[in-house]
């Protein structure tokens, strides 16, 4: 919960600063978003990168049966919960298109102290290309140094999200509202970040309720008591906003609705790193959010937000467990499927971190279901 108000504090002290500071100063905190923008920039290959090759390299074998499950079950779960919220979206953008927007730097006059550029390593689809075939390279051919790498570079980059990246949010949102307020539409933008969040949160018990009873048709038990035995690990994802800091939890619970051990060691932790209902909701009412605040952008018809649903699912993979992990992960999507600028990032990095607690509830609460379903359809005692 620290992150969350250390990202209210950077959203009042940019306001603050872009209302009552001189321009130079105001230029000074631009300059830090900029410099940390880069950063951002250059990490989000390198996450995708390692993280993916590592996970998908560090698959458990001998358990195909319930690996395909537990895979095909969290797929199709997230895919199906980020279609939804499409279409909820779409619903309502005709009650606030046209009616706010943000502007960038350009119309403020605001220019960094320092002209600098990081240039990534390689692009986004070279980096998920690169990673899955040397993650399935690496399990394939039991490869234990590559694997080591693999591991080693993921720790890299997980400490220089946790230490560095994560840490400077706060700074490079404060720049994005001085910058904001500035233009003189800070007000508007905070109003939609209002009713886009409790939106996000709507869609998340929305989905939950329809997994739960769904698991409770096809298994003949109450929804309401399987959804009962999997609050503790709902609230303690939200103390903790990390799904593997639940995992114990979530196993208990697991449990708890008569998974099998065998079946609840295996899956939870599992979909821990590979399903995030939850987080794809979030990312993709923020993602179309920000698009309608953005005058340069417009909101795309479902048919066109597909490619980026299916290849959010995989993306995911890379999601660090630290907060704010999956939408690190999905920037390089956002830049490059759906254009988004350096703005439209900042404001997509406010959104999701601002109820990450939350989705990450969501997740941890969705993997019960996907135990449950795991447990029925496994094929083995």
């Amino acid at each position: 919960m620290s992150l969350i108000l250390k990202l209210i504090a950077g959203i009042v002290g940019g306001i603050i600063a872009g209302f009552y500071l001189p321009m130079v100063l105001v230029e000074v905190l631009y300059t830090a978003k900029v410099i940390i923008g880069q950063l951002i920039s250059f990490t989000i290959p390198l996450i995708i990168l390692f993280f993916i090759a590592s996970g998908i390299a560090g698959l458990p074998k001998g358990s195909g049966h319930l690996l395909s499950k537990t895979v095909g079950f969290a797929y199709g779960s997230t895919v199906i919960a980020g279609t939804l919220a499409v279409f909820v979206v779409n619903a309502f953008i005709p009650f606030f298109d046209g009616a706010i927007t943000f502007q960038a730097a350009e119309a403020t006059n605001i220019e960094s102290l320092i002209d600098i550029e990081i240039p990534p390593l390689m692009g986004v689809m070279t980096a998920l290309a690169t990673a899955f075939i040397f993650g399935i390279g690496i399990s394939q051919l039991n490869l234990p140094t590559l694997k080591d790498v693999t591991d080693q570079g993921r720790d890299i980059i997980d400490a220089l999200l946790a230490k560095v990246i994560i840490p400077a949010l706060p700074f490079y949102i404060a720049g994005v509202f001085a910058e904001m307020a500035k233009a003189g539409t800070v007000a508007d933008t905070l109003s939609t970040f209002g009713i886009v969040l409790l939106a996000a949160l709507v869609m998340h018990w929305v989905w939950l309720s329809a997994l739960y009873i769904a698991s409770g048709i096809l298994l003949k038990r109450s929804p309401l008591e399987l959804l009962r035995n999997m609050l503790p690990a709902y609230f303690t994802a939200i103390g903790t906003m990390s799904s593997a800091a639940t995992i114990p939890v979530s196993l208990k619970a697991s449990k708890a609705n008569g998974v099998k051990d065998e079946v609840a060691n295996f899956s939870v932790p599992l979909c821990a790193t590979i399903h995030l209902s939850g987080s794809t909701i979030t990312i993709v009412t923020c993602a179309m959010a920000v698009m309608l605040l953005s005058p340069e952008m417009s909101v795309p018809p479902l048919i066109s937000m597909l490619p980026f649903i299916f290849m959010l699912g995989i993306v995911m993979i890379a999601a660090p467990g630290a907060p704010g992990g999956a939408v690190m992960s999905a920037l390089g999507l956002l830049t490059s499927m759906l254009g988004f600028n350096e703005a439209a990032v900042a404001l997509m990095i406010a959104l999701y971190l601002a109820q990450d607690s939350f989705g990450t509830a969501c997740n941890v609460t969705g993997d019960g279901v996907i135990a449950l379903w795991v447990n029925r359809f496994s094929d083995k005692p």
